[in-house]
């Protein structure tokens, strides 16, 4: 296994076992239901935004180890950062899991999120760890309905 096989699966293993930003959000003014049919998976986002920041966000719900480190991840990347941080982060993120599996990866932009460039190569794990993204975005676009990968 190379390096950064190993350090997917710790990360993901990780954020899976130990999510962060996990449970209720008392002060949100903002949340939104995502849920993927075909494997289940299926996530609340919740977050309080002011002054064009998102103050605090989390997640709950059950999905796949993949579903949960990415919500669990973007949780902790998207705290204190504007919302056109945050509009940038979610394309940047979507951009690099959706593209040819040949393209380089923006490691900078990304921190690690990078390491869910791998799903690439797996067209149905895109969507689980897209899941709590499109919630969050649903969010921030004031769009009231339930999020659907399909």
């Amino acid at each position: 296994m190379s390096e950064l096989t190993d350090l997917y699966q710790e990360i993901i293993l990780d954020h899976n076992k130990n999510p962060r930003n996990f449970g209720p959000l008392s002060s949100a003014n903002r949340s939104r239901e995502g849920y993927n049919p075909l494997c289940g998976d299926h996530l609340h986002v919740h977050m309080q935004i002011s002054d064009g920041t998102v103050k605090a966000i989390n997640f709950e719900g059950s999905g796949c180890a993949i579903s949960k480190a990415s919500a669990s991840l973007m949780t902790s990347a998207l705290k204190g950062k504007s919302i056109e941080e945050a509009e940038k982060l979610f394309a940047d993120f979507h951009a690099m899991v959706t593209a040819d599996v040949s393209q380089p990866v923006d490691e900078n932009s990304l921190g690690k999120m990078a390491i869910f460039a791998g799903v690439r190569e797996f067209p149905m794990r895109v969507k689980c760890c897209t899941l709590a993204w499109h919630a969050m975005k649903s969010g921030i676009d004031g769009d009231d309905n339930v999020v659907s990968t399909e």
